[in-house]
């Protein structure tokens, strides 16, 4: 995943992901929680029989994609909550100071056996694969050794994960002592998604032996690791239908792809007047890098799904939160620009349209069957902190 970024990063195709700004200041502060919750956030002190890593964005304070879970669960279970890239929530703990270390330590260079000569002949893009292993293996077996410790001490049956495919380190751990992991979605999984898709299902190391999806579109739509197993556990933190705005149309944006979808809200605006067009930051991105654009109004305040809730037209490429709006209820078009590969599926089964004419999005269609993506919460009907 990490060399796929800086393939598309480098190539131009993509912007940062995820930017991440720290000042020298930030550093500092950084540094002092790190050491800070090695004493008041140690994840050694304690009992519990499950593991739970949540995600670290938290729209409004609530990590929305635990928090139903971690609510069943109750004092049983460990909530490892990491502080480096998010504020942690209330009563986690967490090992920032190790993660920190593991990866401060390294050499320069590693042997790619020839990797990153053929990924340059192959694309014509130079990525420095020779350093991430150098800086991103060590890092990985130090972090792995030390959750195998925390596992083991405490005990636990399960553990249960966000975003499995960066915490690589706490799912190898657990495969090496025998216990269940668990993967919550996240996101948009799709055939060009590195972190699900392995066409032909083939066996893949440090995998979670089941994944909890949304709907049961996700379960089929990539060929997920051999072992593998799905169930739909829904998705409760969708809010209620709102009154719709039949003018407001949003863009979703996202550091990969925010400039140029910018300038198709620039197109769409002019080609329709009579819609508000607002340009929805994804939390990662930052007001001040954008120009604004005619006829285009910058949204960085408020929920984004209370946005969608109330909006008619939703635009994005390939970010997550266009199903979300098909689940509730926006008229969807997909941007003409790289990416938009990833809602293949929902554009030919006209649930949504590409979007080459900027006069066509009122055109664009609603989602006739929003629960095969967004289904009602089932996670009481699966078997928290046991087998599958």
């Amino acid at each position: 995943m990490r060399v796929f970024h800086e393939l598309t990063r480098r190539s131009g195709i993509h912007g940062v992901p995820h930017p991440v700004r720290r000042s020298a200041g930030d550093k500092l502060g950084l540094v002092g929680r790190h050491v800070a919750g090695l004493a008041t956030r140690n994840p050694f002190l304690g009992r519990y029989s499950s593991l739970v890593v949540p995600h670290p964005r938290k729209p409004d304070g609530v990590e929305i994609y635990t928090d139903e879970l971690r609510s069943l669960l109750g004092p049983s279970a460990l909530i490892l909550d990491s502080g480096i890239n998010g504020v942690p929530l209330p009563g986690s703990r967490n090992l920032d100071f190790f993660t920190s270390a593991a990866g401060a330590v390294h050499s320069r260079s590693a042997d790619d056996r020839g990797v990153g000569a053929a990924l340059s002949t192959l694309t014509g893009v130079s990525v420095p694969v020779g350093a991430l292993l150098a800086r991103e293996v060590p890092k990985h077996l130090r972090l792995r050794a030390l959750y195998r410790r925390l596992l083991k001490q405490h005990g636990i049956k399960t553990v249960y994960v966000v975003v499995a495919y960066f915490h690589q380190h706490i799912v190898g751990a657990a495969r090496d002592l025998g216990i269940r992991v668990v993967e919550l979605q996240h996101g948009a999984i799709s055939p060009f998604h590195l972190g699900y898709s392995y066409p032909g299902r083939p066996v893949v190391a440090d995998q979670p032996d089941e994944l909890w999806t949304f709907g049961s579109y996700w379960s089929t739509v990539a060929d997920l690791p051999a072992g593998t197993r799905t169930a739909v556990v829904g998705a409760p933190y969708l809010p209620a239908a709102l009154p719709k705005d039949p003018s407001l149309a949003v863009f979703l944006s996202q550091g990969t792809t925010g400039g140029d979808l910018l300038h198709v809200a620039s197109s769409v605006a002019k080609a329709n007047p009579e819609l508000k067009v607002l340009f929805r930051l994804h939390p990662s991105e930052h007001a001040a890098d954008y120009t604004p654009a005619p006829g285009v109004e910058l949204s960085t305040s408020g929920n984004t799904l209370d946005l969608l809730a109330r909006a008619t037209y939703q635009v994005g490429v390939s970010t997550t939160a266009l199903f979300e709006g098909m689940a509730l209820g926006c008229r969807t078009a997909v941007a003409n620009l790289p990416g938009h590969e990833y809602l293949a599926a929902p554009i030919t089964a006209g649930h949504a349209v590409l979007l080459t004419d900027p006069a066509d999005l009122p055109n664009a269609p609603l989602c006739p069957t929003p629960d095969i993506y967004y289904a009602p919460s089932r996670i009481r009907e699966l078997n928290v902190g046991g087998g599958f």
